[in-house]
């Protein structure tokens, strides 16, 4: 029981995004969004362990080269700035689902991406954030456009 109640407090102590009302990433969320090398990216009861693409550099080399993306895991793509966003595969070995989401956490558009093809996706809306998953993940675990994620930064 120790071990359980030792987990839920750490956790609880973890640094956690919460909707904003601006349209730029700023403060002690900015801050860690900044720093972080990966995030939890939770809808309800599912959860993605996902790396952190925070520098334009770690942005455009996204999944590439990968052969595998394994449930659970996945890349949050994070913007200084909520804008229009477009995605593509060049490189890219495993079909994968992108959900762009807004400073408030809501997810306004997902699309499944093709492996190594130069098709640009763009997001339906703008959005902030941007969550890769292996495609299906999120029509798997009933994951909709509208629903909202919280997002715990770890270092």
């Amino acid at each position: 029981m120790k071990p359980i109640i030792l987990l839920l407090a750490s956790v609880a102590a973890l640094p956690h995004a919460r909707p904003d009302t601006t349209a730029q990433l700023e403060g002690p969320v900015a801050t860690r969004a900044a720093t972080a090398a990966t995030a939890l990216v939770v809808f309800g009861r599912d959860t993605v362990r996902a790396e952190v693409a925070n520098t334009p550099e770690l942005r455009s080399q996204g999944l590439m080269f990968r052969d595998a993306v394994p449930d659970g895991t996945g890349m949050l793509f994070v913007f200084e700035r909520e804008a229009e966003r477009s995605f593509w595969m060049q490189n890219t070995f495993v079909a994968l689902d992108v959900a762009f989401i807004d400073r408030n956490f809501r997810i306004v558009d997902i699309q499944q991406m093709e492996p190594e093809t130069t098709d640009v996706h763009d997001g339906a809306k703008p959005a902030m954030f941007a969550l890769e998953v292996r495609q299906g993940w999120f029509a798997e675990k009933g994951i909709t456009v509208g629903d909202r994620c919280e997002l715990i930064f770890l270092r």
